[in-house]
């Protein structure tokens, strides 16, 4: 068993939460956003618990995951999270913990085409307002 595999799911998405918002990052400077608060404001849309719990239930109602990366999404949702869930439900924040433990699974993995796949497809839904359907507290 690989040691990644053995890792927590809270210490995946410290990991995956860095991996994926430096997707974010560089596609929003790519849209030639430049002003700082221009661009934390955009990153929310895609980075948020809210936004990152809508995409997590979008990829599961697609199949969109591996049977992998389902199992580390769970054990990241399923985490004991020691701090508190700011402006969002707990259950928003266990499945936001999940989604960004997959992406630090696959950074750890060195599965790059997967995770700019997965990237990619986030970003997609985001664009075209998936997450707008649903209402996540």
């Amino acid at each position: 068993m690989n040691i990644y595999e053995q890792l927590n799911g809270v210490t995946l998405a410290y990991l995956g939460d860095a991996v994926y918002e430096v997707y974010i990052r560089k596609y929003l400077l790519s849209k030639g956003i430049t002003k700082v608060n221009a661009l934390q404001k955009n990153a929310t849309n895609y980075v948020s618990a809210k936004a990152q719990a809508a995409l997590i239930m979008i990829m599961e109602e697609q199949d969109f995951l591996t049977e992998d990366e389902l199992a580390v999404y769970k054990r990241g949702r399923n985490a004991r999270v020691n701090t508190k869930a700011k402006n969002t439900s707990i259950v928003t924040y266990h499945m936001s913990t999940g989604f960004e433990a997959v992406f630090g699974y696959l950074s750890l993995m060195e599965q790059n085409d997967r995770l700019d796949e997965l990237a990619n497809w986030c970003i997609e839904k985001v664009e075209a307002g998936a997450t707008k359907n649903y209402h996540l507290n």
